[in-house]
């Protein structure tokens, strides 16, 4: 064991037994240098640790100081508890099982310590080692060849867009697949375009073609070929949102629309879904034209990112891990989404139940004649598709749902429906 940890252990435990008490100072770094003979980069080592995970606190010209995270531990309100019991089959929350949060955990140690880098605001396109590693992972994943300088990254999608919407004429028009892009559409509705949906004439094309809908279709080649045909012929500027494409496992694999197609497309991604919905980081890869226009306006914008979450990714990516999370999760979740959808066949024999194409959404089609307010009196969240002459269409998401839950959640789900 290192002896930074050593004396990480030391100190925690003193703090954990009650030894050492809430507002309690505990020594300088020489000072604790000294008494446990360890060098003082040692010492600041496990002081940034302890910092990190909360047990102490520094303030400036006066030292370390224990914290209130034992003695006053932070209480969810009610609120909270009760969102707590609730099961979000939405695809709103991951499952605790998908992620090794003791490693990010590690990286984020790490990155704290680069103390010089995290004096300074970050770059407004953001760290540029980290672009360069994106520029690399999307390369290798999606053929997608684009230079760190084109790489922009937000917390994300949406203050990508926003960015977006400042670097084009706002006179333009904009088209969605369909109205389940509510965030999308109205970022550029208040920024002052004309927003449609499925308007092939429109200035800007936005899809999502790993998940066109909330159905999870998947646009096949043929259809991606004949929108950056017609794009291209008709000047068209192409959003592609690559939205949950890393988690196709039954579909054969479909090449991007950026590297199928020519200088007009805007290529989006995000980690949050591969890691957790709390790590925010997005990026997009600009044209070459909207690149030189941001250049000449960075002054204008502000990283959104957090600087140390962008610092871990980095090194997270550069070390491998971040396509062993998503062959990971990609096993994971297909195989909860099968798991729920033979649960749900097997007692609703007259419901009609499909996976999607994206073999990670559930489309349910059953006769309903209550209140949708019945699903959250049995726990659940639901995306209600549709609802009308009794009958309703859900889409459901089991892949934030426990393992040990699935089953409890399916009976409860049944019985919302047909009881």
């Amino acid at each position: 064991m290192k002896k930074y940890t050593q004396l990480y252990n030391i100190i925690r435990d003193m703090i954990l037994s009650g030894e050492l008490k809430a507002g309690d100072k505990i020594p300088s770094v020489r000072k604790a240098a000294q008494i446990y003979d360890v060098s003082v980069t040692t010492v600041q080592n496990a002081y940034f640790d302890l910092c990190a995970e909360g047990f102490i606190i520094a303030q400036e010209k006066s030292g370390y100081f224990v914290s209130d995270i034992v003695q006053n531990p932070i209480k969810e309100d009610e609120e909270a508890a009760e969102e707590s019991t609730e099961f979000d089959l939405t695809g709103g929350t991951a499952d605790e099982d998908c992620f090794d949060f003791a490693l990010w955990q590690r990286y984020i140690k790490s990155a704290l310590r680069q103390t010089d880098r995290l004096l300074s605001y970050s770059q407004p396109k953001g760290e540029y080692d980290l672009r360069c590693a994106i520029s690399q992972y999307i390369k290798e994943k999606r053929n997608v060849i684009a230079s760190p300088e084109r790489i922009i990254i937000g917390a994300g999608v949406q203050p990508l867009l926003q960015i977006l919407c400042a670097l084009i004429d706002r006179n333009s028009s904009v088209s969605f697949p369909d109205k389940s892009f509510t965030q999308g559409m109205s970022i550029f509705s208040d920024y002052g375009f004309e927003v449609h949906t499925r308007d092939k004439d429109a200035d800007i094309i936005y899809v999502s073609p790993s998940h066109m809908t909330r159905w999870g279709d998947v646009m096949p080649i043929k259809r991606r070929l004949e929108l950056i045909s017609y794009s291209q012929k008709h000047n068209s500027l192409v959003i592609e949102d690559d939205y949950e494409n890393e988690f196709l496992y039954n579909v054969k694999p479909t090449p991007s629309l950026f590297a199928l197609g020519k200088g007009n497309i805007i290529y989006m991604g995000s980690f949050s879904a591969m890691l957790l919905p709390g790590i925010r980081i997005s990026f997009m890869v600009l044209t070459d034209e909207l690149t030189k226009k941001f250049n000449k306006n960075a002054y204008r914008f502000a990283q959104t990112a957090s600087k140390t979450e962008q610092i871990a990714l980095c090194n997270y990516i550069r070390d491998g891990h971040i396509k062993s999370q998503i062959r990971k999760i990609r096993r994971l979740y297909t195989a909860k989404t099968k798991k729920f959808y033979n649960m749900l066949k097997k007692e609703m024999p007259n419901a009609k139940i499909e996976i999607g194409e994206n073999t990670l959404q559930i489309v349910l089609v059953s006769e309903f004649n209550k209140d949708i307010s019945v699903f959250k009196e049995f726990g659940l969240k639901v995306f209600v598709e549709k609802y009308e002459n009794n009958q309703i269409v859900l889409v459901i998401s089991p892949s934030g749902i426990p393992e040990k839950s699935l089953k409890i959640v399916a009976e409860n789900l049944i019985l919302s429906i047909e009881n």
